[in-house]
């Protein structure tokens, strides 16, 4: 029987998620693309070619990566224009975020020919997800810029954004990553660090940005590693005639039945306020 996962129509560019540390974490989808496309173009085609090896797969490679990719776009297009199957992968995850193949893609789009994705494992969103978090609207922002001025500037502008912020980050500028994070967004800023993920030394850390430099000063081992950043958007601070109907209501029915600081932590998640707020509120306008 033949199988249904390569389309009849031959010049097919698959882009192929793959496992960001657990082996076990590619789908059977991506191994039978694997398996049937013409040629993989990689990031690291040493790295892809030890995944591949894992599961028995060979396959003719090409290299595809930031410093080549703007100019190999062309024969991948005219390989794919020819007839040939390609699986495009990145080193680990899903290929294009914060990784090479915009090009690619957006060549591949202009020159009509058919694009499949094949989800799978992504640093970002697995972070996310068991950060604890508001995961309902974010941004990823990728890795900031190297320089300090540059990624105070890229922080500052993210100041006031509301949403949760996902960053990557390298061991070698964590800390003074975190740093400058303490000093733009406030040392009270809640925080989650997710490090190697799906890996033995998996690591997910919750704090604000004061106890999280601080709890890695602990332990130099507690940096190393592929590093996500989960950073809580700002919530911003309601006055007394800001706070709505509904959460007033709420807090006061609550406050009737529970402690004043569990009634305000209640309210302050269904709102997204500052628990702080309504439990100054509390003490203000409820009666002991």
């Amino acid at each position: 029987m033949k199988n249904s996962s390569i389309p009849e129509q031959s010049g097919v560019l698959y882009i192929v998620a793959t496992p960001i540390g657990n082996l076990e974490d590619i789908t059977q989808r991506a191994l039978n693309i694997f398996q049937q496309v013409d040629l993989i173009a990689a990031e690291d085609t040493r790295h892809s070619g030890l995944l591949l090896s894992h599961y028995g797969i060979k396959k003719p490679f090409f290299a595809l990566h930031d410093h080549n990719e703007q100019q190999k776009v062309a024969v991948l297009v005219e390989k794919l224009q020819q007839g040939q199957n390609i699986a495009l992968v990145s080193d680990a995850g899903t290929p294009l975020i914060s990784d090479p193949g915009f090009h690619l893609v957006r060549h591949c789009r202009q020159a009509g020919i058919k694009i499949v994705p094949i989800p799978g494992a992504c640093a970002a969103i697995t972070a996310l997800c068991s950060s604890g978090i508001a995961s309902d609207r974010f941004c990823f922002e990728g890795f900031l810029p190297a320089k300090t001025k540059a990624r105070c500037d890229k922080l500052s502008a993210l100041l006031d954004e509301p949403r949760t912020l996902i960053f990557y980050e390298s061991t070698h500028r964590i800390l003074d990553t975190l740093a400058d994070m303490q000093q733009v967004f406030g040392g009270e800023r809640y925080i989650v660090m997710a490090r190697e993920i799906t890996k033995t030394w998996e690591t997910i850390y919750g704090a604000s940005l004061n106890e999280l430099i601080a709890w890695l000063a602990e332990d130099n081992n507690r940096i190393k590693g592929e590093i996500v950043l989960v950073v809580e958007g700002n919530i911003a601070e309601p006055s007394d005639d800001e706070i709505s109907a509904q959460a007033l209501k709420l807090f006061t029915l609550l406050a009737q039945e529970l402690p004043l600081k569990k009634a305000a932590a209640i309210v302050a998640e269904c709102f997204n306020y500052k628990k702080n707020t309504l439990y100054q509120y509390g003490l203000a306008h409820f009666k002991n």
